[in-house]
């Protein structure tokens, strides 16, 4: 089954992702502050399925596509390192902005809530890449099914990134007051932040392994 330091592995790069401004953070971040904690938290529940639909195609084998034409698998990991690479220097880059520096947004029923954060989810590169690239390096054939390898491995990703997007929108308003009135406590963030997507961004584009297939 699934070995601790994988667990342990793709933990590490999904606090480094899910810390790490994006459209995900951004929106509920603005949802929070804009329209309250309550429309945060029903725009989480779709972000958090749009994961249950990529842990899905991830389970249903979708990496087997991939090694039946490599060079598919190795276009998509490049291109996933460059995105990466693209979050790092807005990061960094002079005058980047921070998710706690939100946009105003006009209030949204529940159903809309819900639907909005699933689908800014699904059209987050940062998740495909996370699922299409990232999370196959953490799974090893010769531990068993890679369908029930990459269910676990999942798991633990939405479950951190549930965790981490709750106490962010449920402080998101005390925070941006926070970091408001620190500009420097600002830069640190996105600094930090942007070194570590830096760092994921080289190990993707440097590894050489081939994609996993599933087995039964």
């Amino acid at each position: 089954m699934v070995s601790l330091s994988a667990v342990i592995g793709i933990a590490v790069v999904e606090l480094g992702l899910v810390l790490t401004p994006g459209p995900n953070m951004i929106y509920l971040v603005s949802r929070s502050i804009t329209q309250g904690r309550r429309a945060g938290m029903i725009s989480l529940v779709g972000v958090v399925v749009g994961f249950l639909v990529y842990l899905a195609a991830a389970a249903a084998g979708i990496a087997t596509v991939f090694a039946l034409v490599p060079a598919v698998y190795t276009a998509l990991k490049l291109a996933g390192a460059a995105y990466l690479l693209y979050l790092a220097w807005q990061a960094v880059r002079p005058g980047g902005t921070s998710a706690f520096q939100p946009r105003t947004l006009r209030p949204d029923p529940p159903r809309k809530l819900f639907a909005m954060g699933l689908l800014t989810n699904l059209l987050n590169p940062k998740i495909a890449v996370l699922y299409i690239s990232l999370l196959p390096q953490f799974v090893d054939p010769a531990r068993g099914s890679v369908a029930a390898q990459s269910l676990v491995l999942g798991s633990v990703q939405i479950a951190i990134a549930f965790t981490v997007n709750a106490l962010i929108l449920l402080s998101a308003g005390s925070i941006a007051s926070f970091l408001g009135a620190r500009p420097s406590w600002l830069r640190i963030q996105r600094y930090v932040m942007g070194t570590v997507l830096g760092g994921l961004a080289l190990h993707l584009a440097t590894d050489r392994s081939r994609a996993v297939t599933a087995t039964p």
